[in-house]
């Protein structure tokens, strides 16, 4: 017999009463998920039907798996004598959605509300992934940024992206930051496309000067009276763009604020024997001295008094400042005011009533050109990534030990073949620029530290001084992100391939880069290195062709040569380095014979035409694979016999037009093979950005997977219909 309504309704205020005694214990740890799902876990729903309501419960109408479920995201009790909530409460932050919500925020309320912005970036990206101690180290910045400048009409410009998750928090996309780097979900970057409170794009690093000096420049011959704040980071601080930007804004004269964010990293910590920027009392009441309205109108007035008495007056005047004030703050301080800036700091980062004390008075005061503020904060870390000689990998760091037993990236391996070549010549050296390196990389430098160079984020001196290093008698393995290259591209023409000097350069993260999206996407080295005359242009299937492809670099000393190969896992297991099978230079290889259709694969794509081939199969349809290996020089007698013995020649390779199939292309046209039957179809990354998400929906996007390439292989025969059921 059924219960009644009646009954069913003592039960769930029953039910109800027991979670107000709870509730009441332990006020402070409510949960943050909302009346529905609380009434859910008391164990009832409301079910509406025909306008009535009808109460059901859930042990019955619910499956076991999903009350499971349930349960577990409602922070289910354990075994111990206390609750244990998994997520901790943010009242303040639950009231902000845009940063006007900040303005009436007392100090005590700002300092609860970035301990709560803090407490929330962690749980999130805890468990998402992305590294997120560089936005932990700015809570406190970003709170005072925004609760001084009135963003969107104020510019705010950030030159890292890392750093952006208190912002994008604050300006109305804290709901989303689950989706952060996500298919259909938010940027892990600044996006103008995003949202109006993100002015320009971050992602590279070092183009917020440039970008925010461009937008204060347009400001004042428009007449607007908005301002321009730009934050920078140590790490952008070795790019030689942001120099030009502050020498350039110095010139000008133009009203902005440069804010450097100074986590202390430092590339060679052991090398740094001066002492660091120190937070005390005096620095900071030097600080708000320097940027107090009274103390500027004073200096102001003091350089035209001396103006006024003459040029020599001026000059000395000018002096005795510089003096003073480099005395008083910290070292190289002087660095930025010879540039036209005007310097403050230091300031503690994590101190907001300092931040908010300068930043106002910055902010109060029209006409006084361009200033920089020196924050210093400290970066959370989180754990380390070399343990007692090992790798997260599980590479050692032994030199007893080199081969590549269950290497964890493309990154481990290519680290393990360089150590093995180093080992035999000791004029190999390697040279390292980007943002950031890959830990793989700490095993080369733990094993010979005299020949390993992180020039961090200066790629255009990266591929000079790796020039230099082989006129100079050595060996240098220039080892740079795809996307990073583009940056040294001048240098790569002017100082490598025009000298035809052997540089030796190693191009990761080549290709689709899943949750970094279109802003670190290695798409157009293949097409912008194959052009060059003397350039080596090569990309393997495998891991096992990449240890072959090193040694052909190491042996290489003639001319330039470039491997690009992806960051992400590896395909297979693999002995011992000895047991890699040499490679000639500009030759290929057919993996599976076939007939009527030829897939000439170019780098890992390699693997899916191997996939495309085993789902032809099942169709009875036995298709040719041939890997290419190089672009450049081609292996035209390859792709001769391809064209020859095949109706339908497609080319694959994951990068952007004008790429491999453009080289064959041009070939088999120069050679009259298109005049024949052979009939030529490229498979390319689209003309147009791919969003973040996944290597495999990234793939699938740019139908660039192994059912895209069977597909297209369909549709060549005929086959419409199996082309569109393999895509269903």
């Amino acid at each position: 017999m059924q219960n009644s309504p009646r009954s069913h309704c003592s039960q769930f205020w029953r039910n109800f009463e027991a979670f107000q005694v709870i509730k009441s214990v332990h006020s402070k740890k409510i949960f943050s998920f909302g009346w529905p799902l609380l009434l859910l876990h008391l164990s009832c729903h409301w079910d509406l039907k025909d306008e009535s309501f009808k109460i059901n419960p859930l042990t019955q109408s619910m499956s076991s798996h999903f009350r499971k479920g349930l349960c577990r995201q409602a922070a289910a009790l354990p075994n111990v004598d206390d609750f244990y909530w998994e997520k901790a409460p943010t009242p303040i932050l639950d009231l902000v959605d845009t940063p006007i919500h900040l303005k009436n925020l007392s100090p005590k309320e700002l300092k609860q509300l970035a301990d709560e912005i803090r407490s929330e970036i962690t749980f999130l990206m805890s468990k998402s992934g992305p590294p997120f101690e560089a936005s932990l180290a700015v809570v406190e910045l970003t709170v005072a940024i925004h609760y001084v400048f009135n963003a969107p009409v104020d510019r705010i410009l950030w030159d890292v992206g890392e750093q952006t998750y208190a912002h994008k928090i604050l300006t109305g996309r804290r709901s989303l930051m689950h989706t952060l780097r996500q298919k259909n979900g938010i940027s892990g970057f600044t996006s103008r496309q995003e949202s109006e409170y993100d002015a320009f794009g971050a992602g590279h690093g070092c183009n917020s000067i440039s970008a925010g000096l461009g937008m204060a420049v347009a400001r004042d011959i428009i007449g607007k009276k908005d301002r321009v704040v730009t934050v920078i980071s140590n790490w952008t601080t070795m790019a030689g763009q942001v120099y030009e930007a502050m020498s350039n804004a110095g010139y000008l004269d133009t009203n902005m604020v440069v804010i450097l964010n100074d986590s202390r990293h430092s590339l060679h910590p052991k090398q740094e024997e001066g002492a660091k920027p120190t937070i005390n009392a005096l620095s900071s009441t030097f600080s708000k001295l320097q940027s107090s309205k009274s103390f500027r109108r004073f200096r102001e007035a003091a350089k035209v008094v001396t103006k006024r008495i003459g040029k020599g007056m001026h000059e000395w005047a000018a002096k005795v400042d510089e003096f003073a004030r480099g005395m008083l703050g910290p070292l190289g301080a002087t660095l930025f005011e010879e540039l036209g800036l005007y310097y403050i700091g230091p300031v503690d980062g994590q101190n907001i009533e300092d931040l908010i004390c300068v930043l106002d008075e910055v902010a109060s005061l029209d006409s006084t050109g361009p200033v920089l503020i020196h924050v210093i904060t400290e970066a959370e870390h989180g754990p380390a990534d070399i343990t007692n000689g090992t790798l997260k990998s599980g590479l050692l760091a032994s030199p007893e030990s080199i081969s590549c037993k269950l290497p964890g990236t493309y990154n481990d391996c290519l680290v393990e073949a360089l150590i093995a070549e180093a080992e035999k010549d000791k004029e190999i050296v390697v040279v390292h620029a980007g943002m950031g390196m890959d830990p793989s990389l700490n095993l080369f430098q733990l094993r010979f530290p005299e020949r390993f160079f992180d020039v961090g984020m200066a790629e255009q001196h990266a591929v000079t001084f790796a020039a230099g290093l082989s006129c100079g008698g050595l060996k240098p393995f220039c080892i740079i992100p795809s996307t990073f290259l583009q940056r040294a591209y001048d240098q790569i023409i002017e100082d490598v391939d025009l000298q035809n000097v052997p540089v030796r350069l190693a191009v990761s993260s080549a290709g689709l880069v899943g949750s970094d999206g279109p802003t670190k996407c290695g798409a157009f080295d293949i097409t912008f290195m194959s052009c060059l005359p003397n350039m080596i242009v090569m990309a393997p299937a495998d891991e096992d062709e990449l240890i072959a492809m090193v040694a052909i670099a190491a042996s290489t000393n003639d001319r330039p040569v470039c491997f690009r190969y992806p960051g992400g896992s590896v395909s297979g297991i693999l002995g011992p380095l000895c047991s890699v099978t040499p490679i000639e230079v500009g030759k290929g290889e057919i993996l599976v014979e076939g007939s009527n259709v030829a897939l000439l694969g170019y780098g890992t794509m390699v693997q899916n035409c191997l996939k495309a081939q085993s789902l032809l199969a099942e169709l009875n349809i036995p298709v040719t694979v041939a890997n290419a290996r190089f672009c450049k020089p081609l292996d035209i007698e390859l792709v001769r016999k391809l064209c020859r013995e095949h109706e339908f020649l497609i080319t694959v390779e994951e990068g952007s037009i004008g790429g491999f199939g453009s080289h064959v292309a041009h070939f088999i046209a120069l050679d009259g093979l298109l005049d024949g039957r052979t009939k030529w179809r490229p498979i390319v990354l689209p003309d147009s950005y791919i969003e973040h998400g996944t290597l495999t929906e990234q793939l699938d996007t740019a139908g660039l997977s192994g059912h895209h390439i069977a597909a297209t292989a369909l549709r060549l025969l005929g086959r419409n219909r199996d082309a569109l059921m393999l895509l269903c």
